[in-house]
């Protein structure tokens, strides 16, 4: 006789960008034992591969890309996911740079929201007729291990692979069809007002936004943003 099949409960979740939904089962031993070996590891890349590799395993819709999701979307997916898998409820410690104290909260992870730009144009124009469009970070790049592993010009070979599209007149010139290296030239040859406004651009992406408020030892009011997964987890 055969072991009886388990059931999972399933949620649906918002994905940012898209705003459309995906039905998602909760965490399972695998799922959990794939993260603990990335911490273990202590190697960031690891880590990075093992929550997109969670988030597209917990996935039960036939159409979700995890290769055409934003890193946004991605970090805001697990979140979720270790709301409902685990606990909505996380424990965490930061240290006071005024009074040198250290203070715990509680976060409710189902509060964590995505903080979107109110103005962030993707379209960087060169001139009247000449500009790039540029896509937010994807999540493929969780498994671009040349990246991951960068120990310099990170920032620039970002901006390379959130290149989109470069246009001249009516002649497209689509990212996809370039090489890295290509499109490094191209970069390289920019003015510098052109390269701050595709560096602007990256740093309005939208992001996780939650935000502790306490009173510290010397009676001042004090708040914490947190906008990256590592703020509520401890991988390393």
């Amino acid at each position: 006789m055969s072991l009886p099949k388990i059931s999972y409960p399933v949620h649906t979740i918002q994905i940012p960008s898209t705003k459309k939904n995906a039905k998602f089962r909760p965490f399972l031993v695998k799922e959990e034992k794939l993260l603990l070996m990335a911490k273990e590891s202590q190697n960031n890349a690891d880590i990075l591969q093992s929550i997109k590799q969670i988030v597209n395993n917990c996935c039960l819709d036939d159409n979700f890309d995890d290769k055409k999701i934003t890193i946004f979307d991605l970090e805001y997916l697990f979140i979720k996911l270790r709301a409902f898998s685990v606990d909505n409820v996380v424990k965490v410690s930061y240290r006071d740079e005024e009074d040198n104290q250290n203070y715990d909260f509680e976060i409710d992870l189902e509060e964590v929201k995505i903080d979107f730009p109110e103005k962030n144009d993707n379209n960087i124009k060169i001139s009247d007729k000449f500009g790039i469009l540029m896509k937010y970070p994807s999540a493929s790049l969780y498994e671009d291990t040349d990246f991951l592993n960068l120990d310099k010009d990170y920032l620039f070979e970002l901006i390379v692979r959130c290149i989109d599209k470069i246009y001249e007149g009516d002649n497209v010139f689509e990212a996809k069809n370039y090489s890295t290296k290509e499109l490094g030239d191209f970069l390289e040859n920019l003015d510098s007002k052109t390269f701050v406004s595709i560096q602007n651009f990256l740093m309005n992406s939208p992001k996780l936004l939650h935000v502790l408020h306490y009173k510290n030892s010397l009676g001042k009011d004090k708040q914490i943003t947190l906008s990256s997964l590592n703020d509520f987890f401890t991988f390393r």
